[in-house]
């Protein structure tokens, strides 16, 4: 991705177009992907509105006991991205998420039994190991179904689930705190993960190769379309060159930006809008949900947009930009909660519009034997934004006593994150690489 924007990698003239392709896949996979991610992003941000539900007090969960419980749970998150995400690549996607869907169902109903706070620092922490593969292994299994010129929107049905999880959340689990307390909240919100493992397994193919429900046609016309596309992409061997290369680096650092201020908004604004609007837990969801709507239809035009035009930078770096100006705008509202609200809405869609174009650019520079590693250290850095987010954005509300810095500095991360975009180069086309020498050769 370069100022001038990343082109999707052009299919050659023995593979099919996209549109040729099973459109089956759309309707059995996408909606198990999206459900899929749904769980795993209900049980990370239902603990947040526990805690806010009457979990502090009855916990006595302090303000660093909570930090610690967050940490914890970054940093199982954080130290099984990249081994998971080789598991995935290199065994089977299917086997791995059945395991999480069953873990999480587990983890997320014992939070609803835990009798202290000693015990939910081990669930908080062995919760962020069973997540922590989940998205770049759903990533890498999209690579394995969709073609370059589609990843825009399948990624984008994936992380959907992101959203649109927070949207119903936040309106449901308020109002379920309210009739059956914390406790119910989390076993209700549990049990259905472990049903849904069942689903994942009975309807979910590793590869195009084990699947039933295609037809021979389908099946060789996929394939050989997803190889036409590795075969235009120059070969990387060797994980540590992919990691180490420059794309990766500065897309790490792009994403902990990006996800600084996506987890400080999320965690943050029940509180914000608590404190604005003065309303009860409930009412506080159904306003809290208004920016996580406009987000998923900013999510599903903005990737069908950049499928079509077979470029991603350009739609990416203009949405960060968007959400940084929006914040900028909030901040020099200053506590004028009603006045900011129409900009927050404003910058929750800016913020989540580029995932789809984001994670699918990734593939479109690295060849699928390194870039799920890549996906997995990036989604890393991306996690320790999101840590650093939601501790950074409470510590500044509690000592400033106003929502006014938190903005701020999630508007200067943002805008930090879209100048790292216009930073990273496309990858030449393998045809303009084969005559290059070897790095450290003449």
């Amino acid at each position: 991705m370069s100022p001038r924007s990343t082109a999707v990698p052009t299919p050659t003239a023995s593979a099919p177009p996209a549109d040729a392709l099973s459109p089956r896949r759309w309707t059995r996979l996408m909606p198990i992907v999206f459900v899929t991610y749904s769980f795993a992003y209900l049980e990370r941000s239902n603990f947040s509105v526990a805690t806010a539900g009457g979990m502090a007090d009855d916990l006595h969960i302090t303000g660093s006991v909570s930090a610690l419980l967050g940490s914890l749970f970054f940093l199982g998150y954080i130290l099984f991205q990249i081994p998971g995400a080789l598991y995935a690549q290199r065994r089977s996607v299917k086997r791995l998420i059945v395991r999480c869907l069953v873990v999480w169902g587990v983890l997320a109903t014992a939070q609803g039994l835990i009798p202290n706070v000693h015990v939910l620092m081990a669930v908080r922490f062995v919760l962020g190991v069973s997540e922590a593969a989940v998205l770049p292994a759903m990533v890498i299994y999209i690579t394995h179904w969709f073609t370059a010129r589609e990843r825009g929107r399948a990624n984008t049905w994936l992380i959907l689930g992101n959203p649109a999880t927070v949207l119903w959340l936040t309106v449901v689990s308020g109002y379920l705190v309210e009739w059956v307390g914390w406790r119910g909240m989390f076993i209700a919100q549990g049990l259905p993960a472990i049903v849904w493992a069942w689903v994942f397994h009975r309807f979910v193919d590793d590869r195009p190769a084990d699947a039933a429900w295609l037809t021979e046609t389908e099946r060789a016309g996929l394939e050989d379309a997803l190889e036409a596309e590795q075969r235009g992409l120059r070969p990387v061997t060797g994980y540590g060159r992919a990691l180490r290369s420059a794309n990766v680096v500065l897309l790490s650092a792009q994403y902990l930006l990006w996800s600084l201020g996506v987890y400080g908004f999320v965690f943050w604004l029940p509180s914000i809008v608590a404190k604005g609007s003065d309303e009860g837990i409930g009412t506080t969801g159904l306003i809290s949900a208004a920016p996580y709507l406009f987000a998923c239809v900013a999510m599903l035009l903005n990737s069908r947009a950049s499928d079509r035009a077979g470029r991603r930078a350009v739609f990416v770096w203009p949405w960060l930009l968007t959400g940084a100006l929006s914040f900028y705008g909030s901040y020099l509202l200053g506590d004028d909660f009603w006045l900011s609200f129409p900009l927050l809405c404003v910058a929750g869609a800016a913020m989540y519009a580029p995932y789809g174009p984001f994670f699918a650019s990734i593939p479109e520079f690295l060849p699928s034997n390194v870039s799920g590693a890549a996906i997995a250290l990036i989604n890393s850095f991306g996690a320790l934004g999101g840590f650093a987010g939601s501790y950074l954005i409470g510590m500044l509300n509690d000592v400033t006593g106003s929502t006014a810095a938190s903005f701020l500095t999630m508007a200067a991360c943002l805008a930090g994150a879209a100048a790292l975009t216009l930073a990273v180069r496309p990858a030449p086309a393998k045809a303009e690489t084969d005559a290059l020498p070897e790095p450290g050769k003449a």
